[in-house]
C-alpha cells in the first residue's frame, strides 16, 4: 500500500501545471519567475556595485592608506595652525577663556605633540589603539578648552571625526583570539563589528550638521534629501559601500565649492573657519573610504542577506 501511495503521486505537479495551462491560469514556474519591484531594484544596485568595484580595482590597495591619512589630516592641520598662530592662541585662551598663562602654554604644547605623534602613528599603523585614544582625548580637551562643547555644529562635526577614528580602530584589528586567564575566549572580530557599527553611525552626523546649517534653497533641499537616503542606507548597512561612495562625492563637491579657503584673502575673517571646515570634511571622507574598503560589518543588512 505504501508503494501504491508513493507511485500515485509521481506526476501530480506536472498534471497541476498542465491543467493550469489548459484552463488559462499561470503555471508555477511563471509565478516564481515573476520578479518583484524590490528584486528589480536590488538587481540594478548590484550591477552598479559591480561596476564600481571594477572601476575601483586599481585604487583598492591604496584606499586604507588614503583613508587613514585623510582622517588625521585635520589634526595635522590643527597642530600646524597652533604653531603658526601661537601668540593669538595664547591671547584667546588667557583673555577670553580665562586660563592662567602657564596652563595655556602647557595646553597648547600637549595638544600639538599629541596630534602630531598620534596622527603619524595612525598613518604608519603603529600602536593604533593608543593613537586613537590620544586623538579622542584631544577632541574632548579642545572642546572644553576652547568653550565649544555646547556648539551644535562643532559637536556634530566632531562626532563624525570620532566615527572616523573608530573606523581606523576596527580596521587595525585582525581576527585573532584574545583569551585572558580564567575568561572565555573573545574573538577580536566581535569587537570589530561593534566598532564598525558605531563608526558608520557616527560618520553621518556631519551631514546632519550640513542639513541644519546655512540658507535653504532648492539645490540644498535636493542634496539634503539625496544625502539623507544615503545616510540611512549607511546606518542600516544596506548597500553601504555604494551609499558611502555617494556621500564621498557629495561631501567632496560641497567641500570644494563652499570651503574654498584658498580663494580668500590672507586676512579674511572667515579664512581660518573655511580651512578648519575643509580639513574636517576631509577626515569624514577618509572614514567613508575606510567603510568602502572594509564594508559595513556583520551588523548590517548586507551581511544578513549573505546569511539568509
Amino acid at each position: 500500500m505504501a508503494q501504491i501511495r508513493g507511485t500515485a503521486n509521481y506526476h501530480l505537479g506536472n498534471m497541476g501545471n498542465s491543467m493550469a495551462n489548459n484552463f488559462g491560469g499561470p503555471s508555477r514556474e511563471q509565478n516564481t519567475n515573476d520578479p518583484s519591484p524590490l528584486d528589480a531594484i536590488r538587481e540594478q544596485t548590484s550591477k552598479i556595485e559591480d561596476w564600481l568595484d571594477t572601476i575601483s580595482d586599481p585604487i583598492k590597495p591604496y584606499l586604507p592608506h588614503l583613508g587613514r591619512f585623510l582622517i588625521v589630516v585635520t589634526f595635522l592641520e590643527d597642530a600646524l595652525r597652533i604653531i603658526t598662530q601661537w601668540n593669538d592662541q595664547l591671547i584667546y585662551l588667557h583673555d577670553y577663556r580665562h586660563i592662567p598663562r602657564g596652563l595655556t602654554h602647557l595646553f597648547l604644547i600637549i595638544n600639538v605633540l599629541a596630534m602630531t605623534s598620534c596622527s603619524l602613528l595612525i598613518i604608519a599603523r603603529k600602536y593604533t589603539l593608543y593613537a586613537v585614544g590620544g586623538l579622542l582625548g584631544v577632541v574632548v580637551t579642545q572642546a572644553l578648552g576652547y568653550g565649544l562643547i555646547f556648539d551644535l555644529n562643532f559637536f556634530l562635526r566632531n562626532l563624525s571625526v570620532v566615527g572616523g577614528l573608530l573606523m581606523v580602530l576596527s580596521d587595525s584589528w585582525v581576527r585573532k583570539k584574545f583569551a585572558p586567564a580564567g575568561l572565555p575566549q573573545i574573538d577580536e572580530k566581535d569587537r570589530k563589528m561593534y566598532f564598525q557599527l558605531a563608526g558608520r553611525v557616527l560618520l553621518i552626523f556631519l551631514f546632519v550638521g550640513f542639513v541644519f546649517a546655512g540658507d535653504w534653497s532648492i539645490w540644498r533641499v535636493l542634496v539634503s534629501l539625496f544625502g539623507f537616503v544615503a545616510c540611512v542606507m549607511v546606518v542600516v548597512g544596506f548597500k553601504a559601500k555604494w551609499s558611502a561612495v555617494i556621500l564621498v562625492l557629495i561631501l567632496s563637491i560641497f567641500n570644494l565649492l563652499v570651503n574654498n579657503f584658498w580663494t580668500l584673502h590672507a586676512h579674511h575673517p572667515h579664512k581660518d573657519f573655511a580651512k578648519y571646515d575643509f580639513f574636517q570634511i576631509l577626515s569624514i571622507v577618509g572614514g567613508l573610504l575606510l567603510l568602502v574598503n572594509m564594508g559595513p560589518g556583520q551588523f548590517s543588512v548586507d551581511e544578513k542577506k549573505k546569511v539568509y
